[in-house]
């Protein structure tokens, strides 16, 4: 049985000393076998280095087993030569949503840049722990990416206090990708054509007035909590399984109003069936530029842009993940990048990593706070 297990990359055992694991009451041991010695001028070692490494794996061997951290050298992370060899960005979900379409755009560019594969892998998985999980153990050279959205950076994180990872912790942000921006969309059944006026019919219905969302604890879910309290009115939450439903849900008239994403419901606004009040971003959307800010109709700090982002393991060396974002930036810039993403209804970003580090702390405390308000848990 080698010295490091399977799964944990580090440096080999000490020249001139080979060794082996046994289990002795639970408990990993060393055990030191001589191998033949050569000199240093024809490779081989001295007598006196032998002992020495014999001593310091016999001495390990009473240590509790922690994981080696290699040097940067040693994980092939030396940034000049970045990259070296095919770059992994894992995907937490399966393939179609909009992470994984999101990081097969910017996986191309990146390839096309680095002259390197850029694979696009995806593990979904227990609502997305699982990629993620894998992604905050792997070795933090600049190989491993995780491709992940607000479910991963900020709702699960917020809902489930006992994650196998930290995302503060365990995570260095690279890029904020891009933005897809809120829209508060109510059926046109309803009358209602402004936010004032939507507030007016929830509060005449004593409290029945419902809304619809993509699930329970989704941005969707949250966003109307948010604004549910902000604005001071009750609902009643309808959870579907996904957008697929919601939003036939919302043209048909079982849910008077939700949060969506512009695609979702662009031929429905055009068609006259479903009406626009409000987008939840820092400044009107380019999709919609008729429509006003929360900000504008005077509910203030009300901005959530659910996104995709790219983050690396905690230790990734500082040049790498300036390198990967600024490549980033430049792939999702790229003319043909641009078209895809508007007709995804993403606003490009690019953001530098000090960027999307502010973004994500703020992203976090706002989603704790909304699961606190919501009542919110993981199920």
């Amino acid at each position: 049985m080698p010295l490091h297990p399977p799964g944990l990359d580090g440096p080999p055992p000490a020249a001139g000393v080979s060794s082996r694991l046994s289990e002795r009451h639970g408990k990993i041991v060393a055990r030191t076998l001589p191998v033949p010695f050569t000199s240093t001028v024809h490779g081989r070692i001295s007598l006196r280095a032998a002992r020495a490494a014999t001593v310091l794996a016999a001495l390990a061997a009473l240590l509790p087993w922690s994981p080696v951290v290699p040097s940067a050298a040693a994980q092939g992370a030396d940034p000049s030569a970045f990259p070296s060899r095919p770059v992994r960005m894992v995907v937490p979900y399966v393939p179609g949503g909009l992470p994984d379409t999101l990081g097969r755009i910017v996986a191309q560019r990146l390839g096309d840049a680095f002259r390197r594969p850029v694979l696009v892998d995806n593990r979904p998985g227990a609502g997305g722990i699982i990629g993620t999980e894998l992604v905050a153990r792997a070795l933090p050279d600049g190989y491993t990416l995780l491709v992940a959205d607000l479910g991963q950076t900020a709702i699960t994180p917020a809902m489930t206090p006992k994650l196998p990872y930290d995302i503060r912790r365990d995570f260095t942000p690279v890029s904020l990708l891009g933005t897809s921006p809120f829209f508060l969309a109510v059926n046109a059944g309803t009358g209602v054509s402004t936010l004032k006026e939507f507030v007016a019919f929830a509060r005449g219905r004593g409290g029945n007035a419902s809304y619809g969302s993509s699930g329970v604890g989704s941005p969707h879910h949250l966003a109307m909590e948010m604004l549910r309290l902000r604005v001071g009115i009750d609902l009643v939450h309808v959870p579907y399984k996904g957008s697929g439903q919601s939003t036939p849900a919302l043209v048909a008239g079982e849910v008077p109003a939700l949060f969506t994403v512009l695609p979702t419901v662009a031929a429905h606004v055009k068609a006259g069936t479903v009406r626009l009040l409000g987008v939840a971003s820092p400044a009107r959307s380019a999709q919609a530029p008729d429509v006003p800010t929360f900000a504008e109709l005077g509910v203030k700090d009300f901005v959530l842009l659910p996104s995709v982002s790219v983050l690396a393991p905690a230790g990734t060396p500082g040049p790498v993940v300036e390198r990967l974002a600024a490549e980033m930036a430049r792939a999702v810039r790229h003319p043909d990048s641009l078209q895809k993403l508007a007709a995804m209804g993403i606003d490009p970003v690019g953001s530098t990593p000090a960027e999307y580090a502010k973004q994500l702390r703020a992203d976090i405390d706002l989603f704790v706070q909304a699961v606190r308000a919501a009542g919110v848990k993981a199920e």
